[in-house]
Parts: structure tokens; C-alpha cells; sequence
């Protein structure tokens, strides 16, 4: 697919690689992770301060750069290349894509707060029995006087630790698994009622499980209509996994660069490896796995606002998990037992792209939905 960028739009790409380049080696992210904090409110703040992309997919009128989904394309994957774990899904493309599609004064008020890296927002959707389903809800919104009462459990909630907000869906009306009586919540996240289990996560991100508890919340603070939210939460949902799919893009890319740089210096029976055919075969493959998932990425990309959003994004879904998994062991492979040591970079690569292949749905989910969709 041939796709040229604007001016813009390349200045951006740029600017978050040089940045990252200068300031997010491979050292430095393992120190914040050893920390255990799960993230870096210094380099937080840079991503609003200093590059402005934060403001990347809003509004000039919320004070934004005027982008919109190939700018969180742009962004999603040079954090990939560098496995950034501070909160860009969570809290700009999620969280900010929930507050575009509501619209209203919440939105208002929020969004200039999440350009100006003041705003962190988790949300909180998945619960134990849901899997990938999200409108298979144990979470409830009880409607008392002019607000409502929650309650419920949200599990594996990334940014849970350390966001002073949480998107919650909840069910205001119906059964269990209606796809009608779905509401979602903007919430401040130290409401009395709301109690976190805070672990880390295999690729080095921070996480949460969240137990709502008589949670009392204004209806103020309530997205779109009540009971009907759930078109909202789909869309989100893909354009999580769209923006997941461009991260993968720059995690593989970097898995196979390293690969190849590996293979030229590794040397058996007396010359590089990667002089033997078969080296020279696996990384071809690689190569092309991630050149087709940098294509399908960008489609789905570019369908987010059509009527074919769903079955695109499952389509590249399922694509780039089939990618990260072929390139991920196939580095590890090629590397043998030091690629999964924690002093190698390929390793924790090697995590994050076994993550996304799971986040948002997996590749069994994907495909299956993308066949409910296309076949009568």
C-alpha cells in the first residue's frame, strides 16, 4: 500500500523518534522498571511539554495539533520501537477517543487536562468471566437519586496504579450479556469506594485490579446516553487495537533489526551465521511479516470512520498477532537461550509483542469475528 504522509505528519514521526532516541534507551526504561512505578512522570510530561503529542489526535479547539487516527498510528508505533510503558494507549487513545465520541462538557474539560499531561485514564472494562466479550458485564451502575451506586470488579486494568481517573463500563439496565443496558463512566480514581490491587505486568507496564464498592458518582460523569453506550465502547475498543497493531509494528521491526545484527556478528563454525541459507530464509520471512503488518495497520487505520471499521480491524488484529508471535520466537530462536535473559533487549521486546498479541483480542478471537462479519 502506498502511503505518503504530510509534511506534518513526518515532522511528528521525527520528532518522537529523536526524542525517544535521545532519551528512552533500553537502560533507562529498565530503570523505571526495576522502580516499579510502572511509568515515568518526567517523560510524561515531555511527551506534552516538550513534543506536544499528546494533543496529537485532538482538536485545535481543545488546544490539540488537529490529528486524528494515522497521527496515533504515527506516535503508537515509534513507542513501540522503543517499548515506551507510559500510558499513550490508556489515556490518549482510549480514554481521549471515548471523551471525542461523547462529546459534551466532560470532554471539554478533560481533554485539554489529558494534552496537558495532567489527566491519566485507565480503563476499566475487562472483568474475569467477560474474555473479549464487552458487553458481558457483572459491573453494575444502580441508579440512586440524581446519580448511581457501583459496584463490581475490573480486572488487568493497565495504568490502574497510577491514573487519577477510570473509564468504567457498568450495567445500568438488562441482563448480564444484553448488548442494550451498557453505560460507561469518566470517574476520579480516589473516590471513596474504589479499591486497587496493584501488581506489575509481564512487559513492564503496572496494572490493577479494581473492586468498586457502593461507589457513589454524580451522573455527571457519565458518557453518552445511559443504557447505550456500547457503540462507543466498540469503537474505542477497535481503535485500542488499531493503535495496538501499530505498536506491534515497531516492536517486530526492532525484533528483526536486532535479529539481523545478531546474525551478522554470530559466528559458528568459523563465519556468521547469518552467511548459513536457512538464517538468511528466517529473516527474509520476518521481514515480510512485518512489512504486511505495517500494510494491514494502515488500512485499518484508514477505515476506523467507515462502516468497514470492524471487519478491518479484526482483519489486521489477527494479521499482526500471527506477526508478532512468527517474529518474536523466531528472534529468540535465532538468539538462542540469551534472548530471553533480562540484560537483552530482544527479550523484553519478545514480552511486549506476546502482550499484544493478546490485548483487545487475540488472533482465534479476531478471525472469528472477522468471519461473523464478511460471510452471510
Amino acid at each position: 500500500m502506498d502511503f505518503n504522509t504530510t509534511e506534518e505528519q513526518t515532522l511528528l514521526r521525527d520528532s518522537v523518534g529523536r526524542y525517544l532516541g535521545d532519551r528512552y534507551d533500553f537502560d533507562s526504561r529498565q530503570k523505571t522498571v526495576k522502580a516499579g512505578a510502572g511509568w515515568n512522570p518526567e517523560i510524561w510530561k515531555a511527551f506534552a511539554e516538550e513534543l506536544g503529542i499528546l494533543g496529537a489526535p485532538f482538536a485545535e479547539s481543545h488546544g490539540g495539533l488537529g490529528g486524528g487516527a494515522v497521527e496515533n498510528m504515527i506516535v503508537m508505533e515509534e513507542l513501540g520501537k522503543k517499548i515506551v510503558i507510559e500510558p499513550y494507549l490508556q489515556t490518549v487513545v482510549i480514554g481521549g477517543g471515548a471523551l471525542k465520541a461523547a462529546g459534551g462538557a466532560l470532554a471539554d474539560a478533560v481533554i485539554p487536562e489529558i494534552i496537558a499531561g495532567n489527566a491519566i485514564i485507565a480503563f476499566a472494562y475487562a472483568e474475569p468471566q467477560g474474555r473479549y466479550d464487552l458487553h458481558d458485564l457483572r459491573t453494575s451502575a444502580r441508579k440512586e437519586g440524581a446519580g448511581y451506586v457501583l459496584n463490581g470488579h475490573k480486572a488487568v486494568v493497565y495504568a490502574g496504579p497510577y491514573a487519577n481517573h477510570l473509564l468504567v463500563t457498568a450495567r445500568t439496565g438488562g441482563a448480564q450479556r444484553d448488548a442494550t443496558g451498557v453505560s460507561l463512566f469518566l470517574i476520579p480514581a480516589n473516590l471513596p469506594g474504589i479499591v486497587r490491587r496493584d501488581y506489575a505486568t509481564v512487559d513492564g507496564a503496572g496494572a490493577s485490579e479494581i473492586y468498586f464498592e457502593n461507589v457513589a458518582i454524580g451522573s455527571e460523569h457519565r458518557l453518552g446516553d445511559d443504557g447505550a453506550a456500547l457503540p462507543i465502547v466498540e469503537q474505542i475498543a477497535d481503535e485500542a487495537a488499531t493503535a495496538l497493531c501499530a505498536e506491534a509494528c515497531g516492536v517486530t521491526r526492532m525484533l528483526h533489526a536486532a535479529t539481523l545484527d545478531y546474525a551478522r556478528q554470530r559466528k559458528q563454525f568459523g563465519k556468521a551465521i547469518g552467511e548459513f541459507q536457512v538464517i538468511q530464509h528466517r529473516l527474509v520471512d520476518m521481514f515480510m511479516e512485518v512489512e504486511q503488518a505495517v500494510s494491514i495497520t494502515l488500512m485499518a487505520t484508514l477505515k476506523l470512520d467507515t462502516p468497514e471499521r470492524a471487519a478491518a480491524v479484526s482483519m489486521a488484529k489477527a494479521k499482526v498477532g500471527k506477526a508478532c508471535k512468527f517474529v518474536g520466537q523466531n528472534a529468540v530462536q535465532t538468539h538462542g537461550g540469551i534472548g530471553i535473559t533480562n540484560e537483552l533487549a530482544v527479550g523484553h521486546y519478545f514480552k511486549r509483542a506476546t502482550m499484544i498479541e493478546g490485548q483487545f483480542g487475540s488472533v482465534d478471537h479476531h478471525l472469528a469475528r472477522y468471519e461473523r462479519l464478511t460471510i452471510a
